[in-house]
């Protein structure tokens, strides 16, 4: 089959939204799902959860390493086979999962679930971009939020669906819906998303050498993050070593992964990246720390602590629905670094004894941080990203929101680990409240961001 002609060539063609929020669900919703599946997974394996963290972990590495590198392959071949093989790649890894007869088969599959969902984000930014510039929409912020709501909502949405699908089926039906959702994929990207890029400023080539010691580089820092411990520093040393390896194969050939020239020109956007993983480390530490506390340090069961984490989803949705289709950027990461130093505060007023209502407002503050700013820097990103790279630098973001992730999961460690103490919540924001102060400032020094959404004079 043959991509359709646009149906109103004046305008954004809007069937471009389906695959691409379809496409966007598929690495927030195995995310996601798995929370509720680990138990149930080692007692089919009888491992230990030291073992299935591992079907976290081996998602996260191949996410934060794939993101970038098929941001590059999109810059490089387009959006449209980008998304196709990664679509098509998680049904099989899907399917693989489901019949795993091993864990290692198991973790194999989620390995592949982690490239194969890298590259429906690029591709999306990709297309956004080159069909704003088709039409002349300077700032499709509209298209933008949506992608941002659809990854929000999956995060509400997700561990209750996992839930419902081990009870219908027990835990392999995790991994067998993503066959179906890889077919949808297909089908809606076959159909609807362009054959070619609307423009093209690659050579095609594609820096293997780079690649390859970026993925050093990340993977080992990771790997240290997951576990950091004295005992380790020997993969801090390789990740520097390799890292300013890295730097100088990037700057000495002549189409590099990521162009350290251009991006080292590029302040605003580097601003934007630091933003990312300082707001993510801000959020991932309510989503992985508040409901631990509440559960052993309020005393609450499982499903009353899944309800009290809900007013942080649904503000985080509905602050990105109310302001979403605003273009300007600079306010909303104000208030949002503003709402995580409020949101970092608030648990050390905290205890056994708090009113829930209390603890409710708690996860309204991080969600209107959460939501605020994961909006603004994809917005700002748009804006200042090359067009020729916004793939791999979508990419990149995507990469920098998982390490934060694993900075707060390193912090939740640290400050937890004789337990979900009060005593540990406590001592965990004065962290939070640090890294909030650091997201304040950072927004602050950043004043190109007063000239993003403000109309261009002609």
């Amino acid at each position: 089959m043959t991509s359709a002609v646009p149906a109103n060539p004046a305008g954004f063609d809007r069937r471009f939204i389906a695959p691409m929020v379809i496409g966007g669900i598929l690495n927030p919703i195995n995310s996601s799902m798995l929370a509720v599946a680990l138990i149930p997974i080692g007692a089919t394996f009888g491992v230990p959860p030291s073992q299935t963290a591992w079907l976290i972990t081996g998602l996260y590495l191949a996410t934060a390493v794939g993101q970038p590198v098929a941001g590059r392959l999109v810059d490089l071949y387009g959006p449209r086979p980008l998304y196709l093989i990664g679509t098509a790649v998680v049904g099989l890894a899907g399917l693989l999962g489901a019949l795993a007869p091993t864990l290692g088969v198991l973790i194999l599959s989620r390995v592949l679930l982690g490239f194969g969902t890298s590259a429906a984000y690029p591709a999306s930014m990709s297309l956004i971009r080159s069909e704003a510039d088709r039409t002349g929409m300077s700032t499709p912020a509209g298209i933008l939020s949506i992608l941002s709501i659809a990854n929000q909502v999956i995060s509400v949405i997700g561990p209750t669906l996992g839930g419902a699908l081990i009870g219908l089926g027990g835990w392999h039906l995790i991994f067998t819906i993503n066959v179906p959702l890889s077919v949808i994929c297909v089908i809606l990207g076959v159909v609807w998303l362009p054959s070619r890029p609307r423009t093209r400023n690659a050579s095609g080539r594609l820096d293997y050498p780079g690649i390859v010691l970026f993925s050093a580089t990340l993977v080992s820092l990771m790997l240290f993050l997951m576990q950091p411990r004295v005992s380790r520093w020997y993969l801090v040393v390789f990740a520097v070593a390799v890292g300013l390896a890295f730097v100088q194969v990037q700057l000495r050939v002549v189409e590099p992964f990521i162009d350290l020239h251009v991006l080292g020109g590029n302040r605003p956007l580097i601003s934007t990246y630091i933003r990312q993983v300082l707001a993510m480390v801000g959020s991932y530490s309510f989503l992985y720390a508040f409901p631990q506390w509440l559960e052993e340090g309020h005393g609450l069961d499982a499903a009353a602590a899944g309800l009290l984490m809900l007013p942080l989803s649904v503000t985080a949705v509905l602050i990105i629905v109310i302001t979403g289709r605003r273009a300007r950027v600079r306010g909303k990461l104000i208030a949002g670094s503003i709402f995580l130093v409020a949101a970092a505060t608030a648990p050390r007023f905290v205890g056994a004894h708090t009113a829930l209502a209390l603890l409710a407002l708690v996860g309204v503050l991080a969600g209107l941080s959460s939501g605020l700013t994961g909006l603004a820097n994809q917005n700002a990103l748009y804006h200042q990203a090359d067009p020729a790279r916004i793939g791999s630098s979508a990419g990149l973001l995507r990469t920098g929101g998982y390490l934060g992730a694993l900075v707060a999961a390193a912090a939740n460690a640290r400050f937890f680990q004789h337990g979900a103490t009060t005593t540990g919540l406590h001592e965990l924001a004065l962290f939070l409240l640090v890294v909030a102060g650091l997201l304040v400032l950072v927004t602050l020094l950043d004043r190109s961001l007063a000239r993003i959404g403000r109309p261009q004079p002609n």
